[in-house]
């Protein structure tokens, strides 16, 4: 029905590949004396999309989420996944090859305490683990009596005899219009920072850093704008950037040269070697500085300081043109999936569409405003059973007919030059249950209970996220993902350090973007998940005696009326959901044809 141009459906290999693959690296440990390896998903820089070169654990495994990890033994071998992905693993991974177990609690490390014998040899490769993570290891083979040894050349690789090469996309400037900060300026609070870390240079290890710290965007990876890359910033002078030089025009090259040496990647290890020499203290980022590279800089006699990355945080912050583009990218946003919302109420309920239908179909209507350079991420289309796939990606094999009485969960997101952004819409298709409304209903009430927030100054993600689940667990249910992750500006969908969850211990600050994405997942049933961006502000509560913040939500479409339990809705409750479609209505209207416009105005109705 549609073209398709960002996302495939293609089923992942299976079978008799897969066990060639396991048997061939087990052979290869042989030859290298290992009795094991670990495979994390992961690149140099620990990217969340990482290039085709870099699906490891995928190629092995045939599970191809976004976040886990497999160990190899010669005589047994498992896939570590968090909750998001339980039911995905399950059905991707052969079961008589490979046990699946918790990424989380318990973790690999408690695995393999148990399945190591003293004296065997388990084998890593540094650039895929971070310090943390290669340390976390080392005490698992130490309560074993194994002896963790850090390899020169991945065996994965030896054995993967077709694999794709690096990616060499062309990098181009994003330029101020849209960033907001010029280059210069960025370093200037960037080697601010450094001072405050007593260093006496940062590794950029995070190609997100270097490319907000340099104001260039490009292609190595789907859906997030990344040039892969690293950078080196002295606390005194000037900057080197280490990219692959087939990627750069002259204009890009110029660009960068206006603020820093540019060099080959395989420069950064001799120039670190350098410094590190020196006796310098070198800051490395924790979250993705490769254990490699804390290798390098202790052994040349440097001192390597590990902590957060500060770009980190101050890329979070977004500035006021970059607010402004966000802005604006939602309300081109909204008028896209307005135009899909119509089109799912309208042909849906025929039984024609199918999963992989509404993904083109929203892809389309996004490619219809002349703007979207990609997704942010591969679109979660799930109706019926497949919604309680938290992290659904739908495959032709997979693909399901959109039924009366089902469930259409829709995950999705763009990126634009001037924002990104994500959103997630549940709609019934024909008359849901009443399980249906009371979950759903409950989910909305935690999602209004976020965007409702004030906080003073400080709050964490984690002090917030109870909000979100307090009427499923009233109910007795709740759900295995966080509320919120953070997001970019043009750049990664799945941006830190801030988070709403347990574990979010980062204060929110004005200027960060937050997603808002309580959900519900009966397995074999529905899913249910309502998702808005939400924009940290200043609140204007009349008599605080301290700083107070609040939510601004930035998404504009309208959550499914005819799902709602009115009478499980407070009057304040009420009176925010009618102001939402109120304002939804007001700024999409003018920008939509008259058929979606009456679709609009009556999905967004005054409930009373």
């Amino acid at each position: 029905m549609f073209e398709a141009h960002f996302q495939t459906f293609e089923e992942p290999e299976a079978g008799v590949a897969l066990s060639a693959r396991l048997a061939a690296l087990r052979e290869e440990l042989a030859r290298r004396k290992l009795t094991g390896f670990v495979i994390p998903r992961a690149d140099q820089q620990q990217n969340e999309y990482v290039a085709p070169s870099e699906e490891r654990l995928a190629w092995l495994t045939g599970f191809t989420g976004s976040a886990g990890l497999a160990v190899v033994l010669l005589q047994e071998a498992a896939v570590f996944v968090d909750g998001r992905y339980t039911l995905q693993a399950a059905k991707q991974v052969d079961a008589k090859a490979w046990a699946v177990e918790s990424l989380i609690e318990p973790p690999p490390e408690s695995w393999l305490s148990a399945h190591l014998k003293a004296g065997d040899r388990l084998g890593f490769d540094p650039w895929l683990h971070t310090f943390a993570a290669a340390e976390r290891l080392s005490a698992a083979c130490a309560k074993a009596g194994a002896e963790l040894v850090a390899v020169d050349s991945n065996p994965v690789d030896a054995v993967w005899q077709d694999r794709p090469p690096a990616p060499i996309a062309p990098v181009v400037i994003h330029a101020t219009q849209y960033a907001g900060i010029a280059v210069a300026e960025k370093l200037a609070h960037i080697r601010s920072e450094i001072g405050k870390l007593g260093a006496d240079a940062l590794v950029l290890s995070d190609s997100h850093a270097v490319a907000w710290s340099f104001n260039i965007r490009g292609g190595d990876v789907a859906h997030t704008p990344l040039p892969l890359s690293y950078a080196l910033v002295p606390k005194d002078g000037r900057p080197t950037v280490f990219i692959d030089h087939r990627k750069l025009s002259n204009l890009t090259r110029d660009h960068l040269e206006q603020s820093a040496d540019v060099r080959e990647p395989d420069a950064l290890t001799p120039t670190l070697m350098a410094l590190a020499k020196s006796g310098a203290a070198i800051a490395l980022d924790n979250a993705t500085a490769a254990d490699a590279l804390s290798r390098l800089i202790t052994s040349s006699g440097g001192k390597p300081l590990r902590g957060a990355d500060p770009v980190t945080l101050l890329k979070a912050v977004k500035n006021g043109t970059e607010i402004a583009g966000t802005k604006t990218a939602h309300r081109r946003d909204a008028v896209a999936l307005a135009r899909f919302l119509a089109f799912i109420d309208r042909e849906a309920p025929s039984g024609k569409l199918t999963e992989i239908d509404a993904v083109e179909a929203l892809e389309t209507f996004r490619r219809d405003t002349g703007a979207l350079k990609d997704v942010s991420f591969p679109t979660i289309s799930g109706t019926g059973p497949n919604g309680a796939i938290v992290h659904y990606r739908v495959t032709r094999k997979s693909n399901r007919r959109i039924a009366r009485g089902d469930l259409l969960l829709i995950d999705s997101g763009a990126q634009y030059e001037d924002g990104t952004t994500d959103v997630t819409r549940t709609m019934t298709v024909g008359e849901p249950t009443a399980e249906m409304r009371d979950r759903f209903t409950r989910v909305l009430r935690g999602h209004i209970a976020i965007a409702r927030a004030v906080f003073p100054d400080g709050t964490t993600g984690a002090q917030l996220d109870t909000l979100a689940r307090q009427y499923l667990w009233a109910a007795g249910v709740d759900f295995e993902h966080g509320t919120g992750h953070g997001v970019g500006s043009y750049l990664s969908v799945h941006e830190g350090p801030a988070r709403i969850s347990k574990l979010g211990t980062t204060p929110l600050k004005r200027g960060m973007i937050l997603s808002n994405e309580p959900g519900y997942y009966k397995t074999d049933g529905f899913g249910i998940r309502i998702e808005n961006l939400e924009l940290v502000v200043a609140s204007d509560i009349a008599g605080a005696e301290k700083p107070m913040n609040a939510f601004e939500t930035l998404t504009l479409a309208p959550i499914d009326r005819r799902l709602i339990e009115v009478a499980m809705l407070s009057r304040d409750e009420l009176d925010w959901l009618n102001a939402y479609h109120a304002r939804v209505r007001a700024e999409v209207c003018p920008a939509i044809d008259d058929a979606t416009k009456a679709w609009l105005d009556e999905a967004t109705a005054e409930l009373k």
